[in-house]
């Protein structure tokens, strides 16, 4: 694929691996989201997605059934794989994968091996959903992955609907929170730029912003993909990094909202701990949340 040809991806979703969906709904509606029913893969892990009305979504990932998850595993799925090494170096909340949409996984899947950055083999999967109205829908979807070696603890995908669910899911995109979609998701590295490559590859866009606190790319939707070393984590969200530690790292996802005093009059109300910053809220890591949630306007 030539550099002219080149369009930007929209960013689809985040994978966020959770210690049990439970624990994961529970946090994510203290915070003011609603949360889609569970819904299990045919390769035993679970989620309960949290959808926008920009067309971004959460995907809080549970495991549901270990051993079917560890056969997958071994028999090359490598969003089981990938989700259970993550697990086992960082635990069991945090965030793992960033998504991309795709209308040609497979021309993906090429490019991906082309360029040497392919993570294994395209996954197949269809899966069933509850909507809110209790009716049964199912959705079938292809998967191509992407990731740098030197970085274990985090990849990129390009997915493909190949049946879409229904489109209409107004009722699971209207938040107490007054969230309305994404407006940045940040990584970490102590020298951002080491992976650029991976990053215009998977998103599919040359144009890259570099500064002082590190790079920033972002998606045909809008939303930014930052990188930030440990000055910028520090500076934007008071968080320390350790600088040895080499490799993407996901570390916060930032929300729109309509209106933040609101946002804050609710967290208030339900005990959610928080700290103003750049008129922002920054809501630190909690069990069912791996990672920075940040609210702005």
């Amino acid at each position: 694929m030539s550099t002219a040809s080149r369009t930007s991806r929209l960013l689809d979703h985040l994978v966020l691996p959770v210690i049990d969906l439970a624990t994961a709904r529970a946090r994510y509606e203290q915070l003011g989201f609603t949360v889609a029913a569970d819904a299990l893969h045919p390769f035993g892990t679970e989620n309960a997605c949290v959808f926008f009305s920009d067309k971004t979504y959460l995907e809080p990932l549970g495991i549901a059934k270990r051993e079917e998850c560890e056969a997958a595993a071994l028999a090359g799925n490598v969003f089981v794989a990938r989700d259970q090494a993550y697990r086992f170096r960082r635990g069991q909340d945090g965030f793992s994968a960033i998504v991309v949409s795709t209308q040609d996984a497979a021309g993906d899947h090429a490019r991906f091996r082309e360029k040497g950055i392919s993570a294994g083999e395209m996954l197949e999967f269809s899966r069933p959903m509850t909507l809110p109205d209790g009716s049964q829908a199912v959705g079938s979807f292809r998967l191509s992955f992407a990731a740098d070696l030197r970085s274990p603890d985090f990849f990129f995908f390009s997915c493909q609907r190949v049946q879409p669910l229904p489109s209409d899911r107004s009722a699971l995109e209207a938040h107490a929170n007054g969230v309305s979609g994404l407006s940045e998701v940040v990584l970490s590295e102590p020298n951002p730029t080491d992976f650029q490559y991976i990053l215009q590859e998977a998103v599919d866009e040359r144009e890259v912003s570099a500064h002082s606190f590190g790079m920033d790319i972002e998606t045909d939707n809008g939303v930014k993909i930052s990188v930030l070393n440990p000055a910028g984590m520090s500076g934007f969200f008071d968080r320390k990094t350790p600088g040895h530690s080499r490799g993407l790292r996901g570390r916060a996802v930032v929300f729109k909202v309509a209106n933040l005093e609101a946002t804050e009059h609710l967290f208030a109300a339900n005990a959610v701990s928080f700290t103003r910053k750049d008129n922002r809220l920054i809501v630190p890591e909690a069990p069912g949340q791996g990672v920075i949630f940040a609210f702005g306007e």
